[in-house]
This record gives structure tokens, C-alpha cells and sequence, in this order.
């Protein structure tokens, strides 16, 4: 039996307090969500949201910070491989976003978090609903 696998997601939020979500491409089309990637063996939380953060959006990003963990079973359910995702939390960068992988997205925009672009991945509407909730893990996301 397969285990769940473990992500990193991070909300970049800027000075205006918008959140940088991104229109996915290929596998996770057509959906929006916060950059991230996968947790790769032997890294830290911060050190995967680092590289994953600059090898999407070409941002160098300083002092990103767990707030939360998301339990994505709508994922699962949807894709049928269930993840773990650990959120997060950035506000200070260097740079403007750029495409810097346009076979998994299309686009970066600044979004207010409490009106988000759909249809939106799970693992970053948890994330950024435990941001605004100040929680740590939603036991029920609806």
C-alpha cells in the first residue's frame, strides 16, 4: 500500500497583504495555488520552500516560516495520491515573479486570500484558510 507523500506550499505575501498564487498547468490543471513542490529526502521544510519557491517563480524568498500542516484528502480523492502539506509562510522577498517553469504554469498573480481564484488546490485553500483562522490544522476545511 502506497503512503502519503509530503509537500511544501508557501504563501508569498507582499506589502499590500496579497497572496502570490499561480494557474497550474499539466497535472494539476486547471487549478491556482501558492507555489510548491515536493519535500525531497535529506532537506528541511524551510530549504525545500526555498528552492521550490525560486524554481517556480524565480523569487529569492528569506526567513520562511511553518504555520501550518494540511491533510489533503480532497487531493486524494480527486488524483488518488494522498498528500501531506506542510505551509509556509514568507514576507520578505527579493524580485518579481516570472514563469520560470511554463509546462506547470501559466501564470502569477497577487490575489487577497479571502477571495482566491477557482478552482483552487486543496492543500494551498487549507493553507491559506489556517493563515487567516491563525490555526495551525483544520480538522474540517469546508
Amino acid at each position: 500500500m502506497d503512503r502519503p507523500k509530503v509537500g511544501v506550499g508557501v504563501i508569498i505575501l507582499n506589502k499590500e497583504g496579497k497572496v502570490l498564487i499561480g494557474k497550474r498547468k499539466g497535472s494539476h490543471a486547471p487549478y491556482y495555488s501558492i507555489p510548491g513542490g515536493h519535500l525531497e529526502n535529506g532537506e528541511t521544510f524551510e530549504e525545500a520552500a526555498i528552492k521550490e519557491v525560486e524554481e517556480e517563480t524565480g523569487l529569492h524568498i528569506e526567513h520562511p516560516e511553518v504555520i501550518s500542516v494540511t491533510n489533503n484528502l480532497k487531493t486524494y480523492k480527486e488524483f488518488h495520491t494522498h498528500y501531506i502539506s506542510v505551509i509556509l509562510l514568507v514576507k520578505d522577498f527579493v524580485g518579481e515573479p516570472k514563469i520560470m517553469e511554463p509546462d506547470k504554469c501559466e501564470s502569477w498573480g497577487w490575489y487577497t486570500p479571502t477571495n482566491l481564484p477557482l478552482p483552487h488546490f486543496d492543500a494551498s485553500e487549507m493553507g491559506i484558510q489556517c493563515y487567516l483562522k491563525n490555526s495551525f490544522y483544520l480538522k474540517d476545511h469546508s
